[in-house]
């Protein structure tokens, strides 16, 4: 039975880091809901814009997978940029785009948490006032819609970068948000906060770069794995970092890599069967 995890929110939940910037997160036993079927997992996996890219979950999913090396783990990306917690309201169509993603992915795995990040897009005194109140309500609903009233749920702090960007006009409130998400953690059961502290952005300023989505993914998967607040930066999530990056592939990965490398047209097929063939002998 695979592990699967929710993701919502806005847009770096769904993620914009470059794919240049860092190094490929592949890995067979980490997949991704597709058309309500599982396939191995790549980015984007939250395609909700052709800006897409680089998100957190891929570090999340890697460091599950270091602890749980038989097992494997799907990712249901439901994120959509640029929504504010009012377009995520309960029966809203983002919020029943979830439930039947969520609904599908239940036929074949087992959902053992919600990935949240959002909040950029509610960066005023009004808002944030009214934040966790709204929050709560779509968290309980979403709990009892799929029917797992204890299911974890982590959410993430905004990145204190917001402020001196090119758009920081519109963030100057960003850390009342950040305020609520973590009183909300504090106060609400079976909710887990992870920080952004020290964390980076692209040149636009909103976004965290890739590598800060890869440090905040490990993030989110220790505020789960230990069920804790994680209010700074983790010792050694360098480390972990880099361990995820050495993991050497399965021939089934290689063999996959090498497929989508022939699919896309940046090898001929002489180099494909013999590069194909190499791997098999391995």
């Amino acid at each position: 039975m695979i592990h699967s995890f929710l993701m919502i929110g806005q847009s770096n939940m769904a993620g914009r880091g470059y794919a240049k910037e860092v190094p490929p997160i592949f890995d067979e036993h980490i997949k991704m809901l597709r058309n309500g079927l599982w396939q191995i997992m790549s980015e984007p996996i939250n395609y909700d814009r052709p800006s897409s890219g680089v998100g957190l979950a891929a570090s999340f999913a890697a460091s599950w997978r270091l602890d749980n090396a038989q097992n494997e783990i799907g990712l249901i990306p439901c994120a959509d940029g640029g929504t504010s917690l009012d377009d995520w309201a309960v029966d809203g169509v983002l919020f029943e785009n979830t439930i039947s993603q969520a609904r599908l992915a239940q036929r074949t795995s087992e959902i053992k948490g919600i990935l949240w990040h959002q909040g950029e897009s509610d960066c005023s005194p009004e808002k944030a006032e009214k934040y966790q109140e709204k929050f709560s309500e779509i968290i309980e609903a979403l709990r009892k819609e799929l029917n797992s009233p204890e299911i974890p749920l982590i959410i993430g702090g905004l990145g204190d970068y917001l402020f001196h960007g090119i758009f920081g006009q519109y963030f100057i409130h960003y850390p009342l948000v950040n305020q609520q998400l973590e009183q909300f953690a504090q106060t609400h059961e079976k909710c887990y906060f992870a920080t952004a502290k020290d964390l980076t952005a692209n040149p636009d300023g909103v976004h965290f770069n890739a590598h800060s989505q890869r440090l905040l993914g490990i993030r989110y998967y220790h505020a789960y794995r230990d069920l804790k607040n994680i209010f700074n930066p983790l010792p050694d999530e360098d480390s972990i970092l880099e361990k995820i990056y050495k993991r050497s592939s399965t021939k089934t990965e290689k063999i996959k890599l090498l497929e989508h490398e022939f699919a896309v047209g940046n090898i001929e097929s002489k180099d494909y069967l013999n590069e194909l063939k190499a791997i098999s002998q391995e």
